[in-house]
């Protein structure tokens, strides 16, 4: 009995030794939960392969390394890969993306209660990036009265690299404010922009009713995707949506999306200050699209 007793206590030991091995790390915090900050880390494999892909294309197209920030979050598993996450760019048209939310958070009462002539106008802004429409919202709201908002909602902290900036109206004016940092009259980084769309996507970004009328508002069926860009990448994939801003000025061209389709969720980042940037979004956002499609488990 005694030797049976030994060896049930070492079997025991070994098993709890095994499990305690074996026990998989915390499981990363859920969807609802996940929160985008500067402590946030980044996941090793997945940070791994989209360096890769920016190396690929990069090379390929002759774009050096400090004229490019990409973020990835892939919204299933809440595994995020950032390059230069916190470099400051001119955000070209990408900024429109505070005044809307700036209007949302002036008028709560639009969450559940737009007007369709204002939700068209709102959709000509955030879908088709019109000027007109930007400028007609930015000076009914301010300007200062915009970046106030921002601030308030820790989308530019000139401590941390900057950030979601609305210095100027688009079009014509010359009312301007330039961004602490580098004096951009509309800014962004990237960190600051995966961390918008993914509060829109938790229902977060205002209020749940706010987030759920802004999201329609950049789908607005009834204006179509200009096709360029990420749009332009990830044509001919069926079943996705894609929730986006793009901007253009000059060499900075950028775009960001939500996408949603079989067997992937995730959000997409890219910034470019290079003549050659619309053929890097392009290609990344096919590439990014190959890699998230159920291929990562």
């Amino acid at each position: 009995m005694g030797r049976f007793l030994c060896l049930l206590f070492s079997v025991l030991c070994l098993c709890m030794e095994v499990s305690c091995h074996r026990l998989p790390s915390a499981p990363p915090p859920g969807f609802e939960h996940y929160v985008l900050d500067y402590d946030t880390p980044v996941d090793a494999a997945l940070q791994a392969r989209v360096e890769a892909i920016d190396a690929e294309l990069r090379a390929r197209l002759g774009i050096a390394p400090e004229l490019v920030e990409v973020g990835v979050l892939d919204l299933r598993r809440m595994d995020l890969a950032m390059i230069h996450p916190d470099h400051i760019e001119y955000a070209a048209s990408v900024a429109k993306i505070g005044i809307l939310l700036a209007y949302f958070q002036v008028h709560p009462e639009a969450a559940t209660q737009l007007a369709p002539q204002t939700r068209h106008e709102l959709g000509l802004m955030a879908k088709a990036s019109s000027n007109e429409m930007a400028a007609k919202f930015s000076r009914e709201l301010g300007l200062h009265e915009i970046q106030a908002i921002l601030n308030a909602q820790g989308f530019y902290d000139a401590a941390r690299g900057g950030g979601l900036w609305v210095g100027r109206h688009y079009g014509s004016g010359s009312e301007r404010y330039g961004d602490p940092v580098a004096d951009h009259s509309h800014a962004a980084t990237v960190r600051q922009l995966l961390r918008f769309f993914l509060l829109l996507e938790q229902g977060r970004l205002v209020s749940p009713e706010a987030s759920r009328t802004m999201r329609e508002i950049f789908l607005s069926p009834d204006i179509p995707h200009d096709p360029i860009k990420f749009v332009k990448g990830l044509a001919g994939r069926p079943g996705l949506e894609i929730v986006r801003k793009w901007g253009t000025w000059e060499n900075w061209l950028h775009d960001t999306a939500i996408v949603t389709g079989p067997g992937r969720h995730y959000i997409l980042v890219a910034m470019t200050n290079h003549p050659r940037g619309d053929e890097y979004l392009e290609a990344l956002a096919g590439r990014v699209d190959d890699l998230l499609r159920g291929q990562l488990k």
